[in-house]
């Protein structure tokens, strides 16, 4: 069993200044333990300002020593939803497949899941995740990645316990 540390930040400004609950928080500590087997170490809610964002993702990844950082919320369409730019300034390398199959999943549902701008990236040896904000979006994106989620991790930092089936493409 891994030790997987993982942080999450909920963007909001409604949650963030208490006006309204996170419910989307119950899911993704439901989902990160049926993936991961580990709880979330750290939970944040943060505005959807920019450099508050970009000033917290940085701590819970460089300071914190995250290795996986999910924010959920502010990835849609509405001038508050910054994620995917403060993400994008924060990331390393990007990493489309994820973003690409959690859009792909939550096309199967619905298609507003094309409106996401939902990325993902690492910052050193640390993955960075955006999803939907609502709880829904959260199952959905977990669900369509989840199983992926501890391969990435021990690629990225090194570790020689990844998972070697590749369906023989060699990927």
């Amino acid at each position: 069993m891994d030790n997987w540390k993982v942080g999450v930040i909920s963007a909001s400004d409604t949650i963030a200044s208490g006006k309204r609950e996170d419910d989307r928080i119950p899911v993704l500590r439901q989902m990160v333990n049926t993936w991961l087997k580990v709880d979330v170490a750290i939970y944040r809610a943060i505005s959807d300002d920019m450099e508050d964002l970009k000033e917290n993702m940085i701590e819970l990844v460089d300071r914190e020593k995250c290795d996986l950082l999910i924010v959920t919320g502010g990835t849609g369409l509405s001038p508050r939803d910054v994620t995917p730019e403060v993400t994008s300034w924060v990331i390393d390398r990007p990493v489309p497949g994820l973003a690409e199959e959690m859009r792909r999943a939550g096309l199967q549902q619905s298609r507003r899941a094309m409106l996401t701008r939902a990325v993902a990236g690492t910052r050193g040896n640390s993955l960075i995740i955006n999803l939907p904000g609502n709880p829904k979006g959260v199952e959905i994106c977990m669900n369509a990645i989840g199983d992926m989620l501890s391969d990435a991790l021990h690629i990225l930092q090194g570790t020689d316990q990844v998972n070697e089936d590749w369906g023989g493409l060699g990927w």
